[in-house]
């Protein structure tokens, strides 16, 4: 598949086989942005794992420092005092089971969704929905709790969730190309830091195998996966 003008050019600036350190492949990135919007930027990690084996599933929640740049929308499935709490929270929908009937006539105006413990059997049917598009409220995300202030403040503030592939690849978003070098640093730093903690036990050899960094419409620049894991031991 050919390239357009602007891929070509940005691969010209920088060497495809170096691993650069994090600090110096953020700022490559923002240089080679030219799209008319404020791009992406995003960070896919291969792991030493087999997602094959429960036991060496990585998944977890963390909360990016300077935000990722994108206002999510927030869906809370609740009732009485919890669903006040979530119009308060500042949750954009907020509804029971006449959410899931939306839902199941084709509504997906939301980025992320919370629910009450309380409301799962209204929620668990919208499983074979909600879960193809990683919309599905779960325990381990933190998405599924009666702490619903704190985690629309949360996702609102910029956290997000992380879940290895099939391939053992974690993918997520760091922030926009317009954020300083710094604070998309920070963010990477955050997120390098919980996922080291949420290596698997049964993880063998080196856990990050590569890393690549990239903005919507840029090539990827590759990271000294052990530079990486040093800077957040």
């Amino acid at each position: 598949m050919k390239k357009g003008k602007k891929y070509q050019d940005a691969m010209k600036k920088y060497d495809r086989n170096k691993l650069y350190d994090p600090a110096e492949a953020l700022q490559l990135v923002k240089d080679m942005a030219s799209a008319k919007f404020d791009e992406t930027v995003e960070i896919h990690i291969k792991l030493g794992i087999d997602p094959r084996h429960a036991d060496q599933q990585v998944r977890g929640t963390v909360s990016l420092p300077n935000g990722t740049g994108k206002t999510r929308r927030v869906l809370v499935f609740a009732k009485g005092d919890k669903a006040k709490e979530a119009e308060n929270a500042g949750a954009d929908y907020v509804g029971a089971e006449e959410i899931a009937e939306k839902i199941q006539g084709g509504w997906f105006d939301f980025d992320v969704a919370v629910a009450t413990p309380d409301m799962m059997s209204v929620v668990g049917r919208l499983g074979k929905i909600l879960g193809p598009r990683g919309l599905m409220p779960n325990p381990k995300a933190g998405t599924v709790t009666f702490d619903i202030e704190r985690t629309i403040k949360e996702l609102k503030a910029g956290r997000i969730e992380y879940r290895v592939d099939k391939s053992a690849i974690i993918h997520v978003p760091l922030g926009k190309v317009s954020f300083e070098a710094e604070k998309l640093n920070e963010n990477l730093n955050a997120f390098a830091d919980a996922l080291i903690k949420a290596k698997p036990a049964a993880a063998k050899g080196q856990y990050m195998r590569s890393v690549s960094i990239c903005s919507t419409m840029s090539p990827g620049i590759k990271i000294n996966p052990l530079v990486l894991m040093a800077a957040n031991r």
